[in-house]
């Protein structure tokens, strides 16, 4: 879908569903009291004996803890502040992580014309397109986004997992290493530690290509047996090239020296919860919940990586999770 039939979406489901939103209100807090909650909206109480928490998982930026450290000649941002490369100071950029959101702006900003280096960590490559289909519509035929959170095996990790490299274009075009490295982008490793006005890089990339190039071609193998098995076995099953490692990559950067101008932060996002005064939010930052249902009676969560299934966090993806978590909400209201 692109951004217009996205809008039109959600006015439509405005329309039909007629549901009482107030907009313009700031929620400062929500509290226990008895028999449920009260929520302060906009120093308005509203008492109710439920709540369910949708404000989701990106609300605020994650950006290492040396980044203050870093010397005062470079401008730094994190993708809110980030509008436009015409909007950053002339000379070099290092982007700082390589999921969607940073070989998005990695590439629209070498696009500029400036020279640009990317630090890479782990990272998960999809192509756009697989055998004539978008890649997400595999996901969704070969059941891949409807995996559930106890069928998970490692649930903490796979909450975590970085987001895939895809880019939504005309074109349908894959965005990863290789097309960035075509771009004239440099790439070195994970930002480990700065010293003295230096960056410092693991090394390993190889390492880190291998691994992401890897659970890409099981992945692609699990799509060819969904078309065996389904009988629609149509298209190219031709496979992305192997990610190309540099031949050598630079372990350091002087960042005093003049190369680098700024550094925008892609690494990652974070919940914020400052305003919950329930004690459910583990010291990083993390809601404490089981499939949506949090650890205090009458308290729900939707839209959080894999809540419930893989595709918790798309809009498609939470009607499923929507269903059980208010059945448990209705059985929670019957109970009392």
């Amino acid at each position: 879908m692109t951004m217009p039939d996205v809008v039109d979406l959600i006015e439509r489901f405005a329309v039909r569903t007629r549901a009482p939103v107030r907009t313009g209100v700031t929620v400062r807090s929500v509290r226990r009291a008895d028999n449920g909650y009260v929520v302060d909206a906009n120093g308005t109480p509203i008492h109710c004996r439920t709540v369910v928490i949708a404000s989701g998982a990106c609300n605020r930026p994650v950006v290492p803890a040396f980044a203050p450290a870093l010397p005062s000649s470079l401008t730094q941002l994190t993708p809110f502040d980030y509008r436009d490369p015409s909007a950053l100071p002339d000379g070099g950029v290092l982007v700082v992580g390589a999921s969607a959101t940073g070989v998005q702006l990695a590439a629209e900003i070498r696009r500029s014309g400036r020279p640009v280096t990317l630090s890479v960590g782990e990272h998960v490559r999809l192509p756009r397109t697989y055998r004539n289909r978008d890649v997400l519509w595999w996901m969704d035929a070969a059941g891949v986004w409807d995996q559930r959170h106890d069928e998970v095996d490692d649930l903490d990790r796979a909450r975590k997992l970085p987001s895939p490299q895809l880019v939504g274009t005309p074109e349908r075009s894959s965005l990863d290493l290789n097309a960035l490295t075509d771009l004239g982008v440099e790439l070195v490793g994970r930002w480990a530690a700065q010293r003295d006005g230096t960056a410092l890089f693991s090394g390993g990339l190889r390492n880190l290509f291998s691994l992401a190039d890897l659970k890409m071609m099981r992945l692609l193998d699990s799509f060819d047996e969904w078309a065996r098995t389904s009988g629609q076995v149509d298209g190219d099953p031709a496979r992305p090239d192997p990610t190309r490692a540099p031949g050598a990559s630079r372990l350091t950067i002087d960042l005093e020296r003049g190369e680098f101008r700024s550094v925008l932060w892609a690494t990652g996002f974070r919940p914020d919860y400052d305003w919950l005064d329930v004690a459910v939010v583990t010291d990083k930052g993390r809601l404490r919940h089981t499939g949506g249902v949090v650890d205090s009676p009458g308290l729900y969560a939707l839209a959080l990586p894999v809540l419930r299934r893989r595709k918790s966090t798309f809009i498609y993806g939470i009607d499923d999770d929507a269903r059980e978590v208010i059945d448990h909400l209705a059985g929670h209201l019957a109970a009392d």
